[in-house]
C-alpha cells in the first residue's frame, strides 16, 4: 500500500501539480509536446513509468518484480479515478429525437 501511495504521490506530482513556485509547471511546458510532453500528459502512462523503478527496488524475483511494477501503477490508477472529479464538472448532453 505504501507503494502504490508513493506512485500516486509522484505521478500526480508530474501530471497535474504546479509544486512550489510553478517549478512542475515550467518543467511540463519545457519539455514541450515531444514523446515526454505527452508522457507527462497521461497519468496512465506516466504511472506506468514512475511505477518501475519501484516495482524493481522492491521485488525479489524478476516475476514479482514485473507483478510489482504492474500492480503498483494500477493502484495509483485507482486512486487518480476515484480522486478525480472532473467529470463531476461535465454537463450531460441531451438529445432529442426528430418526430416524423
Amino acid at each position: 500500500m505504501l507503494g502504490i501511495l508513493c506512485v500516486w504521490r509522484i505521478t500526480h506530482l508530474l501530471n497535474k501539480e504546479d509544486g512550489p513556485w510553478d517549478i512542475f509547471f515550467r518543467f511540463r511546458q519545457s519539455v514541450g509536446n515531444g514523446f515526454w510532453g505527452n508522457l507527462l500528459d497521461c497519468f496512465y502512462c506516466l504511472s506506468m513509468w514512475v511505477s518501475l523503478p519501484f516495482g524493481l527496488w522492491i521485488g525479489n524475483a524478476w516475476d514479482e518484480k514485473i507483478l510489482l511494477w504492474l500492480s503498483l501503477s494500477a493502484g495509483a490508477i485507482i486512486i487518480e479515478r476515484v480522486t478525480h472529479h472532473e467529470q463531476d464538472n461535465i454537463t450531460p448532453q441531451y438529445f432529442e429525437d426528430k418526430e416524423k
